[in-house]
């Protein structure tokens, strides 16, 4: 036997007469001589995600697609790029079952990405950045799984359009939708507000017609329903003439009102 010492966060994969036989994970491992090989990633996964070429990466690792154009669905060119993270989770289908499986995992993510900003339109792709990042990683998910890839997260990163006309037409584009908003959320306030006013008002002319209501039941007690209606409309007359009396320009004389005397009447008798 032979003794390897694996580092802390890789593995090697061990091979037997060509097959794959265990994963050997960080510590010191024995091996047979001759049977076991350490597979070695090198030539098909280049050397960021091994060490030596045969000790695999566990951790989580980023990988920046650069800068990329992407057309929307309204025919706009956008630039951005993506970074996203993921973590090898089963060494032995990366390697066997996906040819180079780090570039697999690449094209992936860029085809997704061109496929969501693709069926949306400029103004859904501007406003649910975060969105799309959420949707590239759940569409790629059971894919990635496959490979033994887990993806934790995806962020597409500043979009930027590619034609400065279309560009300038975005700003004002913009600009024009952050005033429709706020013209909402004004007019909204305004809204709230009124309704509030008119709750308030409704609530106050209920109160005052049950207070009108038991001022004539207490009337009522102690007078006729005649010299009840005669005091109520002696009183609606005057509320009229001081309405009328608050402004000096349209102030008027007008005689007393008829059947006066017989409200003061009714008065004196209550």
């Amino acid at each position: 036997m032979f003794i390897k010492v694996i580092p802390q966060g890789h593995c090697i994969v061990v091979e037997r007469f060509g097959k794959p036989v265990r994963v050997a994970h960080s510590g010191v491992r024995f091996f047979i001589p001759i049977l076991d090989k350490a597979k070695n990633v090198a030539i098909a996964w280049g050397d960021d995600t091994n060490k030596e070429g045969i000790f695999i990466e566990l951790s989580e690792q980023l990988i920046d697609t650069k800068v990329r154009e992407y057309i929307t669905k309204d025919n706009v060119a956008l630039k951005t790029n993506c970074v996203f993270r993921w973590r090898l989770v089963d060494p032995i289908k990366a390697i066997y079952d996906v040819d180079n499986f780090r570039r697999s995992l690449i094209e992936a993510v860029l085809n997704e990405i061109r496929s969501v900003i693709g069926s949306r339109e400029l103004n859904d792709v501007l406003s649910a950045r975060a969105q799309l990042s959420d949707e590239i990683v759940a569409n790629i998910a059971g894919t990635c799984k496959r490979w033994g890839v887990n993806i934790t997260s995806a962020e597409i990163q500043e979009l930027k359009v590619a034609d400065e006309g279309a560009a300038a037409a975005m700003s004002i584009q913009m600009e024009a939708t952050r005033k429709a908003e706020a013209f909402k959320v004004e007019a909204k306030a305004k809204a709230d507000a009124l309704i509030l006013v008119a709750e308030a008002e409704k609530a106050a002319m209920a109160l005052r017609a049950e207070g009108e209501l038991t001022y004539i039941e207490t009337l009522e007690k102690v007078i006729s329903k005649e010299d009840v209606a005669k005091i109520l409309l002696a009183q609606k007359t005057l509320a009229a003439y001081g309405e009328i009396a608050k402004e000096p320009a349209n102030k008027v004389f007008l005689p007393p009102p008829s059947g006066a005397s017989a409200v003061v009447e009714a008065i004196t008798v209550s």
